[in-house]
């Protein structure tokens, strides 16, 4: 089956099985990088990464029958990231129905649960073979794959409404902290926080265009729980292209909600140009390297 976000990095145009076979077929006969690890029943599992522009490709999973010939059991796309996008505690989840998992974490910078597809498995699984069970990570890079996107002019900012914003996300993030250990008057504070933010925005767009007023969003998006709609600040961007199809990729570093993380999105998939300042309107399914050590 064509994985639905492989257009974001460059096969928009790829639709029949026969020709994402010879793709994956590729992968499999000359990967990058190959990992061996045991799963938790002592199966084997081989992960094969290529890349097919820079920090992009496809890893393909599956294990060997007979110890010789490689069964494919899933394959997926994705983009490498770069920095630690969350210092929360990682805590993983195998799913259901084949090798893969999903990294879960309390991300207080946006007051929900985080939820990634996990892209390093066989170091999961190493970890799950030395100490028993599924250790959790001590932070994670986060990237992010667009299937659509635009860009939207910044909202104008003032040093004064800047310094404004650190200190009330500081204060919100403590609030959380400390909710969280059960304290009655943090979570009664966070409480009157949101219905005075409530008041205000409902004043407000009466007036002005909620894109003016919302700077930076992360919300989940679907059935799907590791897909989110999110508005970015962009940080830096650049251009790529996938040497395979030729097709143009954007890659771009973004502030969402004071999280910083890369995404990418195929030059065709995304109406407007981007630039550092503006800002980057999307839906993204999100992936994640879960680190185990600083």
């Amino acid at each position: 089956m064509v994985h639905s976000f492989l257009r974001s990095i460059g096969f928009r145009n790829l639709k029949k099985k026969s020709d994402l076979y010879q793709i994956l077929e590729d992968v499999i006969n000359h990967p990058d990088t190959q990992s061996v690890e045991k799963d938790q029943n002592g199966n084997s599992f081989i992960e094969c990464k290529k890349e097919f522009g820079e920090d992009f490709g496809i890893a393909v999973c599956g294990d060997f029958i007979d110890n010789h010939e490689f069964r494919m059991e899933h394959y997926y796309p994705y983009l490498i990231g770069t920095g630690i996008t969350t210092e929360e505690e990682i805590e993983i989840e195998r799913h259901a129905e084949k090798e893969s998992y999903a990294g879960i974490c309390d991300e207080m910078k946006l007051g929900v649960t985080l939820i990634f597809y996990v892209q390093n498995i066989a170091e999961v699984l190493k970890e799950q073979q030395i100490f028993g069970k599924y250790k959790n990570g001590i932070n994670a890079t986060l990237a992010g794959l667009a299937y659509t996107g635009r860009i939207l002019l910044p909202v104008e900012k003032t040093e004064a409404s800047k310094e404004q914003k650190k200190k009330s996300t500081e204060n919100r993030i403590h609030l959380i902290s400390k909710a969280r250990e059960g304290n009655q008057a943090a979570m009664e504070n966070l409480t009157l926080h949101d219905m005075d933010m409530y008041t205000s925005l409902s004043r407000r767009i009466i007036k002005e265009d909620i894109l003016s007023i919302v700077e930076t969003s992360f919300m989940p998006f679907g059935i799907e729980s590791d897909q989110y709609m999110i508005i970015g600040e962009i940080l830096d961007c650049m251009k790529s292209q996938n040497h395979n199809t030729g097709e143009v990729i954007w890659i771009m570093t973004l502030n969402c909600n004071d999280m910083i993380f890369d995404i990418c999105v195929n030059e065709k998939d995304l109406l407007g140009e981007p630039e550092a300042g503006r800002r980057f309107k999307g839906r993204v399914w999100m992936q994640g390297c879960i680190n185990y050590s600083y």
